[in-house]
């Protein structure tokens, strides 16, 4: 009875902090509308210096790893370890190419002199400089949380190898997967707030 409670109270738990990741990124995303609604030419302008190439890809990357970890947890749920052994490291290797993609299309923006506090964002139209700023607060913030959702999965992946996780006890690694769906639907919402406004 005490294991069912400590679950219960596990799952209730991690559904309040889901409930505070919300809140963090829907504050943002009404900033983002408030600003949107003032400079909406200079916010449409900064979409367009955005690469919509790399923003599907890593939503496409998004979407398959969020079906790995929810198959890594059926795989589990029918005994099959070895299966949900190999979903989750697809899903750990999707997630550090979101990563890697990241990387690279911020790099290419630092190299063309769009970054923070950049002379032509802070000299240029107050609205492009907000839309750059809003789009490194929040790329960056989640892609903190992809960090952490990876962190989450590779102790799953642990527990699993190491038969922590069972068919009757896999609450680890669902949390870890509530997590990483959470972090694959806020990024539903960033995807066409910075790549696909026109």
């Amino acid at each position: 009875m005490t294991g069912k409670k400590d679950k219960l109270g596990g799952k209730i738990g991690m559904w309040l902090f889901l409930f505070t990741e919300i809140m963090l990124f829907g504050g943002l995303f009404v900033l983002y509308a408030a600003y949107l609604s003032r400079y909406a030419d200079d916010f449409i302008a900064g979409g367009k210096e955005l690469s919509l190439n790399f923003g599907l890809v890593n939503t496409l990357i998004l979407l398959v790893s969020s079906f790995m970890v929810a198959a890594a947890i059926t795989a589990v749920q029918r005994k099959s370890a070895r299966t949900a052994v190999l979903f989750l490291l697809g899903t750990i290797s999707l997630g550090i190419i979101f990563l890697i993609n990241k990387y690279f299309e911020w790099g290419h923006k630092f190299e063309i002199g769009i970054y923070p506090n950049a002379p032509d964002l802070v000299n240029g139209p107050p609205g492009r400089n907000i839309f750059f700023s809003l789009y490194y607060v929040i790329t960056g913030l989640h892609g903190l949380h992809i960090i952490i959702g990876l962190v989450l999965l590779s102790v799953s992946l642990v527990f699993l190898v190491r038969n922590k996780i069972t068919p009757g006890d896999y609450a680890v690694l669902e949390n870890a997967g509530l997590y990483w769906h959470l972090v694959d639907l806020i990024w539903i919402f960033v995807f066409p707030l910075f790549y696909l406004i026109i």
